[in-house]
């Protein structure tokens, strides 16, 4: 985390690897029993190649990419994001972020836009407001020249 934020900043990157487990274990977390995410043979029936992410794991993985971006006294207030292309398993997600929008008195409330992709294809796009703490202290500290 850095003391100034700026439109048009980018975060770095994240890249996580969708594994059949994950898969299964965010649709199991988030009580979503559909067979589609757990169960290959019945997804196959169903049309999809394999079991997918669901989008409640999506969106946690979308919270967490921001959180670890911004720090432990990061809230995030708003995620917003639709899906495209699925997450099957052996996909690698990549995840980016850029900053739309800074509001708040010292800039506490910071937008940024979130999109992921595999090898598909765009996975997720979106946007995610998150509340950051201020180091008001130091900037005055800095700003007296003490």
């Amino acid at each position: 985390m850095k003391d100034v934020y700026r439109v048009g900043d980018e975060l770095l990157p994240l890249e996580i690897p969708v594994t059949r487990t994950l898969i299964v274990a965010g649709a199991l977390a988030s009580r979503d029993y559909q067979d589609v995410h757990h169960d290959a043979e019945l997804a196959r029936e169903k049309g999809s190649p394999d079991i997918f992410m669901n989008i409640l794991t999506t969106n946690g993985l979308v919270g967490r990419y921001i959180t670890d971006h911004f720090g432990p006294t990061a809230v995030l207030r708003k995620v917003a994001i639709r899906l495209g292309a699925p997450n099957y398993p052996g996909d690698l997600l990549r995840l980016t972020g850029r900053i739309t929008a800074l509001e708040g008195e010292n800039h506490t409330l910071i937008e940024v836009a979130v999109t992921g992709d595999n090898c598909i294809g765009r996975h997720v796009t979106g946007k995610v407001t998150v509340a950051v703490a201020v180091a008001v202290t130091a900037a005055i500290t800095r700003e007296s020249g003490a």
